[in-house]
């Protein structure tokens, strides 16, 4: 989340600064950055029986949040979530339903490098092979490049951001590009961060 820090358009201060924010499945990391900037800074994660969620303000299953007003939040920040939704095109009508008017999402998902189309197939439930065909246990796809058509067709104006928006020294600073490439054929190489804009 370096963009955060160094984009010109969308960083912290533009993007963050005085804002009502609640994060699904905040990183520690992330979270502490985050909160120092917002007016109301609120977390969420749908709770899984068996875990602990420590510092979770709520119980949220991102696909439907009724007890989350209309229009009562200015940003929503959702990193490596959609994956683990069952439905996710209704979860981003339900983000774009909580987000005020001119309010931004911003997401990360595992993207397969090369693949045009998400891959989804609803008859693998075992774990293991989830893990095998999506990448991990609790995966339910794999994303390809149309998970931008997923964003707009949820009604946001969207920028992808990646490598090609950074300056060389920030690029070298954090070794965005060249990637160090994994040879898993399920691993991102070529991480993105979407940002949609509720208009």
């Amino acid at each position: 989340m370096q963009v955060l820090i160094e984009h010109p358009e969308f960083n912290r201060i533009r993007i963050l600064s005085g804002k009502r924010i609640l994060h699904f499945a905040p990183e520690k990391i992330l979270r502490d950055k985050i909160r120092v900037n917002a007016s109301d800074y609120r977390t969420a994660d749908f709770f899984a029986e068996g875990y602990y969620y420590p510092d979770i303000d709520f119980n949220l299953d991102i696909s439907s949040m009724p007890s989350i007003a209309t229009e009562s939040y200015d940003v929503l920040i959702a990193c490596d979530v959609l994956e683990h939704v069952p439905d996710d095109r209704k979860a981003l009508l339900e983000v774009y339903r909580v987000l005020s008017k001119g309010g931004y999402c911003i997401f990360t998902v595992p993207q397969k490098d090369q693949l045009i189309v998400t891959f989804e197939d609803k008859t693998v439930t075992d774990p293991m092979e989830r893990e095998r065909v999506f990448g991990q246990r609790d995966h339910l796809r794999i994303y390809g490049d149309d998970f931008a058509d997923l964003i707009q067709q949820a009604g946001f104006a969207l920028s992808i951001i990646d490598a090609s928006f950074f300056s060389e020294e920030v690029i070298e600073k954090n070794v965005l590009f060249p990637p160090i490439l994994s040879s898993n054929p399920l691993a991102t190489n070529h991480r993105k961060i979407f940002i949609g804009r509720k208009g």
